[in-house]
């Protein structure tokens, strides 16, 4: 599947403000290394802010309500469920969405792996189990498979890629 980058072109650029609500309250969020001014609704959560705000579209809306992961994102380096958390709860924070792991042809290590193992099926949930593991590399997690399927069981795959996800994981350590 081809995804054209450019075709943001007919939405407002991602550091303008949309038009904001009554009470929105001013925010600057670090964002994949660069800083968005917004005006937002003190309930709008990170997830809704990347999606709608800034149109950063690969953190994916799965369940909303924490239980799928498809929405994981990195605040200072953690794994957060950007569902479960608003957005004005992080300003002054390091926030690292899948836009901001790798790029064609320069793939972090993680997405990588994901290809050569064909770790996904659908895709729906790649973007929050890439984050997942890219955080789990910094954890402590044991060197067998099972440690790597308990450190990664807030992510679902409704597709059961799960031996391939683990099987990219354990590459991405070493501990193929």
């Amino acid at each position: 599947m081809h995804v054209d980058l450019n075709a943001r072109s007919q939405s407002p650029a991602p550091s303008e403000p949309a038009r904001a609500a009554e009470g929105a309250v001013p925010l600057t969020l670090r964002i994949n290394g660069s800083e968005h001014r917004l005006r937002l609704d003190p309930r709008t959560t990170l997830l809704d802010c990347l999606r709608e705000n800034l149109f950063l579209t690969g953190t994916k809306k799965g369940c909303d309500h924490g239980q799928c992961g498809a929405c994981t994102v990195h605040v200072n380096g953690m794994r957060v469920n950007a569902c479960l958390t608003l957005a004005v709860m992080h300003e002054g924070d390091d926030i690292t969405t899948i836009e901001g792991i790798g790029q064609p042809g320069a793939l972090h290590p993680v997405q990588s792996a994901f290809v050569a193992h064909d770790a996904y099926q659908c895709g729906y949930c790649t973007s929050g189990q890439i984050m997942s593991a890219v955080a789990l590399l910094e954890e402590p997690c044991g060197p067998h498979d099972a440690d790597v399927r308990e450190c990664m069981s807030g992510n679902i795959c409704r597709c059961g890629a799960y031996p391939n996800i683990v099987a990219a994981i354990q590459q991405a350590r070493g501990k193929s």
